[in-house]
């Protein structure tokens, strides 16, 4: 894959000053204001300022949008007329579907946009963070939101996505389908209570209790039957090098909460069929130390983007979930900047993973796509996160993520809120919420 290199992305000393974050040539989180030459990426203005009219929070969160025109669909049969916009993943999709599976690609909206706040974060950090290079690695001096705006090695736009802001407290359901070869899927949901105190707008209680804690997740599982009434409570460092990633489950049979061993990296996700890694929730998470990690770049790509289609209530998942891929006619594509980097497995480590490629969203630093190789250099899955701007916050994030095993034919749905509630967003979280005493009380 040749990529360019448009970007400075050498020496730290040619980082830009903090101080043009805002400015009139990077936006407050490090993206090129500007549009580009042809007009199809249109400058940053802020992106959503302001809920549409009529919205109250709580509601589902219609569209903006919505009479955007499909510009051009991208098919198997014109791929090669837009070989410097795909990733491999999307070409590896095109020819493995060549029947079934198009991109439509819409006008690009740079939607992204956060609170006054967070953008004061992102600078601050850009003055102060540093990288922790002893051990499994982590990030010092950093608060809130994304510690390199200007990153100039690749393991900085892996912490740039682990550290990208989501909220501070997130209540919401997750469905999760395996799809088999024939359309075969079963949906197992849960329920899930995300704190994140590093994003705290203040040194909260949470945060002053955990100032090492990137992130504490509890999940509870609703359905299939066989599974109910399970649980599980995951504490995420920030540097994990004395302080390694904790989890829980709690055991309806026995009806104790038990430690289990470090699950991270290469293990299964809960729930994926052996579809993901439990290092690709959220298409990466976890320490980055097993891969020696390559900035590519930054380049125009289409990427998802906007997925409002996919988050609405009325969605059924029997007409997005078709065998082989999700249904097209609810993915929407856009002309963005992504940064590129690329991870090599380092001699030595292990992984189910030889190589990994991941395309950040330039305004959101969140990881749009990804491409994982197996142990012999072959493309095996290629992942894909649909985002929207959840503006009631504001926030730019995923509503549902797709991982396609290329090799088996086989894809996992992760996201599926749409027949119950969608996200709620608050401003603090009480740490006795992620202890492990609550769990069993959660799960009642």
């Amino acid at each position: 894959m040749s990529i360019g290199l448009p970007m400075r992305t050498a020496h730290a000393s040619e980082r830009p000053s903090p101080d043009a974050l805002g400015g009139p040539v990077y936006t407050p989180m490090g993206a090129e204001r500007a549009g580009n030459a042809d007009g199809s990426i249109p400058p940053w203005t802020g992106g959503i300022t302001e809920p549409p009219a009529g919205y109250r929070p709580g509601d589902w969160h219609p569209d903006p949008f919505a009479d955007d025109p499909v510009l051009f669909t991208v098919t198997a049969a014109n791929a090669a007329s837009y070989a410097d916009v795909l990733t491999e993943g999307q070409k590896a999709m095109l020819e493995r579907y060549p029947e079934t599976w198009r991109m439509p690609v819409y006008p690009t909206r740079r939607s992204a946009s956060y609170p006054g706040w967070v953008y004061d974060g992102v600078r601050a950090n850009a003055e102060h963070a540093e990288l922790v290079t002893e051990g499994k690695g982590g990030v010092r001096n950093a608060r809130i939101a994304t510690p390199f705006p200007f990153p100039t090695q690749g393991v900085e736009l892996i912490w740039n996505h682990n550290l990208r802001w989501r909220g501070v407290h997130i209540n919401s359901s997750n469905g999760q389908a395996a799809v088999t070869r024939n359309g075969n899927f079963r949906l197992v949901l849960s329920l899930q209570q995300i704190g994140i105190p590093y994003a705290s707008r203040t040194i909260s209680s949470f945060s002053r209790q955990h100032p090492n804690v990137m992130l504490a997740v509890r999940f509870k599982t609703l359905q299939p039957s066989l599974q109910a009434g399970e649980g599980t409570l995951i504490i995420e460092p920030i540097d994990q090098t004395r302080d390694p990633r904790k989890s829980w489950i709690y055991s309806p049979n026995i009806r104790r909460v038990l430690r289990v061993a470090y699950v991270a990296y290469a293990f299964p996700a809960p729930g994926s069929d052996g579809l993901s890694t439990i290092d690709e929730l959220g298409l990466y998470n976890g320490a980055p130390d097993r891969f020696e990690w390559t900035l590519l770049g930054k380049r125009e790509m289409l990427i998802p983007y906007n997925g409002y289609r996919l988050h609405r209530p009325d969605l059924r998942y029997d007409d997005l979930l078709q065998t082989g891929h999700a249904n097209p006619d609810y993915l929407r594509y856009e002309r963005h900047r992504v940064w590129i980097v690329e991870g090599v497995l380092k001699p030595g480590e292990q992984h189910v993973y030889s190589k990994r490629r991941f395309y950040l969203d330039e305004d959101s630093w969140q990881i749009a796509a990804s491409e994982s190789y197996d142990l012999e250099g072959r493309l095996w899955r290629a992942a894909e996160s649909h985002s929207l701007n959840y503006y009631e916050i504001p926030v730019h994030w995923d509503t549902m993520q797709f991982f396609y095993d290329l090799q088996a034919g086989r894809y996992l749905a992760s996201g599926l809120d749409n027949r119950r509630n969608p996200p709620v967003f608050s401003e603090d979280a009480d740490p006795r919420d992620f202890s492990p005493n609550s769990l069993a009380y959660y799960i009642r």
